[in-house]
């Protein structure tokens, strides 16, 4: 059975941003495979696109330019931020603004998001939220472990139901 829409696809892979020799990003781990359904938008177009007609037991590799992946930094997403903006009753919390911490901030809206410390001045901090990923290509290299049809309920769902686990992301 082939990768095409509508299909559940169970991969392993190894994500590394620098080279295919290089230090490894993320991966997926022994006995818990990525699991998807193909075609339903959840995962990068260009992904989908490197893996499609391939079986189970096919190997791939393939690169993702950055600006088909998380995309290119946006300087407007790297914001000078007061230090208040980071106090809980009237302080801030040891060890919180170091450089290169990511820190979970919500906007007025309640969006919720992480940023980066790119720096920290004296009473200011400079908050870097473009995706970490930002800027980088995407160096993937792994296996197809299964592929399958989708059940109704998982096209209506749009996610797989795995292990009768049902999972939110």
């Amino acid at each position: 059975m082939k990768i095409e829409n509508n299909k559940v696809v169970s991969l392993s892979y190894e994500l590394r941003t620098e080279g295919f020799d290089y230090e490894l990003v993320e991966k997926t781990q022994e006995g818990q495979p990525l699991e998807f359904i193909f075609g339903v938008g959840m995962m990068l177009p260009k992904f989908e696109e490197n893996l499609k007609g391939l079986k189970k037991g096919d190997k791939f590799q393939f690169k993702i330019e950055a600006v088909d992946g998380y995309g290119l930094s946006n300087p407007e997403n790297i914001l000078e931020l007061p230090n208040a903006t980071f106090e809980r009753d009237g302080k801030v919390e040891d060890g919180l603004l170091v450089k290169d911490n990511v820190i979970a901030m919500q906007d007025n809206q309640g969006n919720r998001f992480n940023g980066r410390v790119e720096e920290v001045k004296d009473d200011s901090v400079v908050m870097d939220f473009n995706h970490p990923m930002a800027d980088k290509d995407l160096y993937f290299n792994g296996e197809i472990l299964d592929v399958r049809d989708a059940t109704p309920e998982e096209l209506d769902h749009g996610h797989v139901h795995s292990g009768g686990h049902h999972h939110h992301h």
